[in-house]
């Protein structure tokens, strides 16, 4: 049908639209058509879809709906490569030149003989570009990573093999499919791996971000889960929610089986293979009934990866038995380069190498921080129609330059430390790195949902602080009513708050003086005085996907933040003393 329609090798295919039978089977069609694949993040504004469909000369645009549609039709007329336009998630509201429903679209290729198919696909090589992944880049505009035939089929076995999935000839792995297609994570692990090992895959729905995701995974009962740290995070919030409603009697219970998990699982990782008794009944008790709960009683293969996952978070999921693996590596490295493994797992590690990739630390300090350079066949093509960016992510040896800083253990264990770009750099010239203070704090603090430090060329360090509230499902904005673990929490400090406002517009004592006391707290565990947090500010709204703070996989977007709340960053430093 791609060829029907007049796709021209090397021209994109964008797919704009949530998981979807529809979306593989558009993507995997543009590839063997000739064509290069690019997923469109479904929340990208009219002219960011614009940028990449006229970055890679989309011949083709495949939309899920009418409101995705109609994001295409306001840029239509700047796309001059543009021959067709088809629509799959719903029907067609009225009929538009070159616009197509999926069956139409399904229709056109009855024409075409199989030899014009074939010998396209013969012509194909494994080093031409057949996938483009964009990269959004924290300033600037996205760019085209260019993946080849070969980083995909040589990547999905190796990362597949790495982590041990079974192939479907002995027994089928089962998994959901709901983290957006566009991102290298979801393109490897449910396009990828599922077509290498035959795994049987399961579309969630499309508001599955914003809570129906558990009742799909009941449903489903994976073998394999990836989420993000921010899938994580939620999971474990909802289960503490729950868990506080409980009789006084199942807390103790539940609170001796995590003990027990975590002691038992933290042997387990130094190597002591015997399983207690008491393992043995909290896994009767309790594990098992918390597995079958959130939809995990058959994932053997639990995973995180795409953005820093808190200790706190890992050691909660592993007190119940739900060793949470990470991944690690970028867009530019075909999705994985680590990966932790059940017999190879050390807590915030991101594991060792999948077999054939290569790590290079790069310039490493006293203590071995340096950048990660990786190499191997994963290793991406270069940016598209971008030479210099190319030549500045991969050097004249073929090391690719994460932008990560980090260090190998002896076992050869990876651990990343910070990013050389969000390295807040103070006027007194010391590099700090922002995520394990922001962590500490949060942690510290149970009612602070997103926390973020700011100092870079200031004298001391600020921090801005949101709580945590419920979020409005359709739209997926941060809402003005407290969640009901942070109302909780303001009653045990003797508040009687309900709303982020009233806890702002009041300044309310007891809520700024237990935030105040985390702080300190914190600041207690610093390494040097110039890592403590000086001064701090609530926000009125938490950060979002909707307000532009996170990113797509729910990273923070720090310049993002830092524009949009420059003025309370300017406040901080207005004084000219220092604070004490």
């Amino acid at each position: 049908s791609c060829l029907q329609l007049g796709l021209e090798r090397f021209h994109g295919v964008c797919i704009l639209g949530f998981n979807s039978a529809e979306w593989f089977i558009a993507d995997i069609g543009a590839i063997l058509a000739g064509g290069v694949a690019a997923g469109i993040y479904t929340t990208n504004s009219p002219e960011a879809c614009r940028y990449v469909a006229e970055n890679c000369s989309a011949n083709v645009l495949v939309v899920e709906n009418h409101k995705q549609l109609q994001k295409i039709l306001e840029i239509q007329h700047k796309l001059p490569h543009l021959k067709a336009i088809i629509q799959y998630g719903e029907e067609l509201k009225e009929k538009r030149p070159n616009l197509y429903s999926w069956s139409e679209f399904m229709d056109l290729g009855k024409d075409v003989p199989d030899t014009q198919l074939r010998e396209i696909i013969e012509s194909q090589k494994p080093n031409q570009c057949c996938t483009l992944i964009y990269t959004s880049g924290t300033t600037g505009q996205p760019k085209g990573v260019m993946l080849s035939h070969d980083n995909l089929t040589w990547t999905a076995l190796a990362a597949g093999r790495c982590i041990m999935l079974t192939d479907a000839t002995e027994q089928q792995e089962l998994l959901v499919s709901y983290l957006p297609l566009s991102h290298i994570a979801a393109q490897m692990a449910d396009i990828w791996l599922a077509v290498t090992f035959g795994v049987q895959v399961f579309f969630a729905q499309p508001d599955a971000l914003k809570g129906t995701l558990v009742d799909t995974l009941r449903e489903v009962r994976p073998t394999a889960f990836l989420g993000v740290p921010r899938v994580w995070e939620k999971i474990e919030e909802k289960m503490k929610s729950v868990g506080a409603k409980s009789s006084a009697f199942r807390k103790k219970v539940a609170s001796w089986a995590k003990g027990v998990g975590l002691q038992t699982n933290l042997k387990r990782m130094n190597g002591y293979s015997e399983v207690p008794v008491n393992f043995r009944i909290a896994r009767h008790l309790v594990y098992k009934k918390v597995r079958k709960a959130i939809g995990l009683d058959r994932c053997t293969k639990c995973y995180t990866g795409a953005a820093p996952i808190t200790r706190e978070t890992l050691e909660f999921f592993l007190s119940l038995n739900i060793p949470v693996f990470e991944l690690y590596g970028m867009s530019e490295s075909s999705g994985p380069h680590t990966a932790s493994l059940p017999h190879a797992f050390k807590l915030t590690s991101c594991g060792k190498e999948v077999a054939g990739c290569r790590t290079l630390i790069y310039k490493p300090d006293g203590e071995g921080n340096g950048e990660i350079c990786f190499s191997g066949r994963h290793i991406f093509m270069g940016y598209l129609n971008m030479e210099e960016k190319t030549k500045e992510a991969i050097d004249e040896e073929g090391w690719l330059h994460s932008g990560d800083l980090g260090k190998q253990d002896k076992d050869g264990f990876l651990y990343i430390t910070g990013r050389i770009k969000e390295l807040i750099i103070t006027a007194g010239g010391e590099n700090i790195p922002p995520v394990p203070i922001e962590d500490a704090v949060k942690n510290a603090i149970p009612i602070i949902s997103n926390a973020m430090l700011v100092g870079d060329k200031a004298k001391f360090l600020a921090m801005l602080l949101t709580l945590k509230c419920n979020v409005d499902v359709g739209t997926g904005e941060p809402g003005d009513d407290l969640t009901p673990e942070a109302i909780e929490y303001c009653q045990k400090l003797g508040s009687k708050a309900t709303k982020v406002s009233e806890i702002i517009s009041s300044k309310d004592k007891a809520i700024y003086a237990a935030i105040q006391k985390g702080i300190l707290a914190v600041n207690e565990g610093a390494v040097s005085n110039a890592q403590k947090v000086q001064k701090w500010v609530l926000l009125e709204k938490d950060f979002s996907l909707a307000g532009g703070e996170l990113g797509p996989t729910m990273k923070l977007k720090r310049p993002v933040v830092a524009q949009k709340y420059k003025d309370q960053i300017a406040q901080f430093y207005m004084d000219a003393d220092t604070p004490t």
